[in-house]
């Protein structure tokens, strides 16, 4: 008997991707908006939603969302993967025109999402969004942010727009090109101006978290800059090399400094604080390098086995699409 061929689902129009961790008190509010922000887009669309291993019940408010909402589907994680394999999963299974990615907690209102969707349609093929003010942050988070994109500008050669995140439209051609990335250590902000193509900005006021807490304390902003800045420049990597050339020609000029005083019979260079101050300097420079050559030597050695970047362990919503 002949098998009748399964018809094939329209490609919606808009992907929406939204990644989460212990998101419990802000699902129902960031449902409710989303689905009218969906009503008004000029395509038809889904919303995925990426379960990062939460610990809460996150994940049955995810199920019961799902059951009565056919546009939404569930990524769970078998544990906590981290926010920028979240933005991977949900760009991987991601099957619209136009993908935006946009985090749970609501400062980063799905309202500007339309704006968004009108540069992609004038021709745009990357649309970041630029926080124009960010509402209830602390100075300390302001200023460290500011610091690190222009750090980051400094030491590579992307021109990350300052101020921007993770919240952003990419094209289908974007999101074909960032598939065939596969690094472990993800900066995808930067990952997805790397690759290139048509790029344009729309500005937005930042607001403050809906409800629950910070995701990135200060330990994972420091391991996202450091996963940033390592990811892109080898500029740690050659301060090492300008460093002992510094100290090296330091040594040469002092030789003869210091043979010179003692014929003359000072006494400035005598005593053992001298040295010790000298070789704790030094001691303390190279075990520097040594840690930068460590991290360096640690992303390859993750990179060489090959694990997966994530593990699913729970499909909502998808079918056979």
């Amino acid at each position: 008997m002949t098998r009748l061929a399964t018809p094939a689902i329209a490609a919606p129009t808009y992907t929406i991707v939204v990644p989460m961790f212990n998101e419990a008190e802000t699902i129902p509010e960031m449902h409710r908006r989303m689905s009218a922000m969906l009503d008004g887009l000029d395509g038809p669309s889904e919303l995925i939603l990426v379960n990062d291993g939460s610990r809460d019940n996150s994940l049955a408010l995810l199920r019961g969302i799902a059951a009565r909402d056919a546009r939404v589907k569930v990524l769970s994680f078998s544990r906590n993967f981290g926010h920028q394999m979240a933005i991977t999963a949900g760009i991987d299974y991601a099957r619209g025109d136009a993908v935006v990615v946009i985090d749970a907690d609501l400062q980063d209102p799905p309202e500007v999402i339309p704006q968004l969707a009108t540069a992609w349609r004038a021709g745009a093929e990357l649309v970041y969004a630029v926080r124009a003010e960010r509402k209830g942050e602390t100075w300390f988070k302001k200023t460290t942010a500011a610091l690190f994109y222009r750090l980051i500008a400094g030491m590579t050669e992307l021109k990350i727009p300052a101020d921007s995140g993770d919240f952003r439209l990419m094209d289908r051609k974007v999101v074909a090109a960032l598939k065939q990335v596969r690094e472990h250590h993800r900066f995808m902000r930067g990952l997805s101006v790397w690759v290139g193509f048509k790029q344009a900005a729309v500005t937005y006021v930042r607001n403050e978290r809906f409800a629950g807490e910070t995701k990135y304390p200060l330990k994972k902003m420091v391991r996202f800059a450091t996963d940033g800045i390592t990811s892109f420049s080898y500029v740690p990597l050659q301060l090492a090399t300008t460093a002992g050339f510094v100290f090296a020609g330091l040594a040469l000029v002092a030789i003869p400094v210091v043979a010179v005083l003692r014929l003359i019979g000072s006494d400035f260079f005598y005593g053992q604080a001298t040295t010790l101050i000298s070789v704790l300097i030094l001691g303390g420079i190279q075990l520097i390098f040594l840690g930068i050559l460590g991290e360096y030597l640690g992303r390859i050695y993750d990179e060489v086995k090959q694990r997966p970047l994530y593990i699913v362990s729970e499909k909502i919503g998808f079918n056979d699409d």
